[in-house]
């Protein structure tokens, strides 16, 4: 969720997790952008009014992005006025809910977006599956041949950018940016040596990752 006011963020929280939800939670609306192409989620929930990106930027740059795109948006803001309503749809959200609103009828409204949207590229929802990997978004895990990975946040987030997108070559700067963060002052090569680290925990199926020279890596298609 992507919100400023904290009374609603915390209220919001509270009632999506008690249905079983995993959320993050942003006040500012860059972070909020940043969190979403590090975790993928399958929804957010999205203020219109925001520090930093307002929402229509973010809902544009969500959906524009091949590693969000299947990311459903539930539009919340103060203003109701029809123009609010279809700059916000015709930014991509999928539903719009103006305030004051319920926690439960935004709860409700969720999952019924959610089945809605249907599954992601991958398998489930929430899920990627790549040979004997299985990664769930959802849960944050990964299992490699059904016994969990032990896998560093940043490894996972290369996990899943690669294994859900087979064949695309990922440059290193690509690869900081989606899974690090635009802000991380790291340098190229230190993508080398998280990729080292995967392939040593994929062990006989290191070769699920491909060094791409003088470009970067890619998952076996």
């Amino acid at each position: 969720m992507i919100e400023d006011d904290a009374d609603i963020r915390e209220i919001v929280e509270y009632n999506l997790k008690r249905e079983g939800y995993k959320v993050f939670t942003e006040s500012h609306g860059t972070d909020g952008l940043e969190t979403a192409r590090r975790t993928a989620p399958d929804l957010i929930v999205l203020d219109l009014m925001l520090p930093g990106l307002n929402g229509i930027e973010i809902c544009h740059r969500v959906k524009s992005d091949p590693l969000t795109r299947d990311t459903a948006v539930i539009m919340v803001t103060a203003k109701g006025d029809d123009s609010d309503v279809v700059a916000g749809l015709s930014a991509g959200a999928d539903d719009y809910v103006t305030k004051p609103f319920g926690p439960k009828a935004l709860t409700a409204r969720v999952g019924a977006v959610l089945r809605r949207s249907g599954p992601r590229e991958g398998s489930g929802r929430g899920r990627v599956v790549h040979g004997p990997v299985l990664i769930d978004t959802i849960r944050h895990d990964a299992k490699l041949d059904g016994q969990p990975m032990e896998l560093t946040p940043t490894e996972f987030r290369l996990l899943f950018l690669l294994f859900s997108h087979p064949g695309r070559v990922f440059s290193r700067a690509q690869l900081l940016s989606r899974a690090i963060g635009e802000s991380a002052c790291v340098l190229d090569r230190n993508i080398d040596v998280h990729i080292r680290a995967l392939r040593q925990k994929l062990g006989p199926h290191r070769g699920l990752i491909e060094t791409v020279r003088g470009v970067g890596y890619r998952a076996q298609a």
